[in-house]
């Protein structure tokens, strides 16, 4: 059974990163190549948001009884597969995972321009991801 109260308070926490997050939405890609702490508090609440989304996801996952996702892309895939959200929420989770990933592992070293155009165009992502959960409440 899905714990409603849990979901709404991991949507109160992705309220208030998104809020955080947005004082940096004006933030061009050479303050942000300069500035490690903006790099940081903008990473870290990224990274946040993410995990939050997955959290959710991994709730409805596990109460639904889904299969068991393979890694963080395929959280948001089980999903996808099981209507709860549409391929354009899929694709664009995908990528805010993999752009965790790099974060997280440190695999690559973060492209000002992709954090940027999260700043910019893709922040109204999440909150797509947190109205499509919602309506299937």
């Amino acid at each position: 059974m899905i714990d409603k109260a849990l979901i709404l308070r991991k949507f109160s926490e992705l309220d208030e990163y998104s809020r955080q997050i947005g004082e940096f939405a004006s933030t061009t890609s050479e303050e942000y190549s300069g500035n490690w702490k903006i790099q940081r508090i903008v990473e870290r609440t990224l990274q946040m948001m993410i995990e939050s989304c997955a959290d959710i996801a991994n709730h409805i996952i596990s109460s639904n009884e889904y299969r068991v996702p393979k890694n963080y892309v395929d959280i948001f895939k089980v999903l996808y597969e099981n209507d709860i959200i549409d391929s354009k929420t899929f694709d664009n989770m995908a990528n805010m995972v993999k752009f965790r990933n790099i974060v997280v592992h440190d695999d690559d070293k973060i492209d000002a321009s992709i954090v940027i155009n999260i700043l910019r165009k893709q922040l109204n992502d999440f909150m797509t991801f947190r109205n499509a959960i919602l309506h299937v409440l």
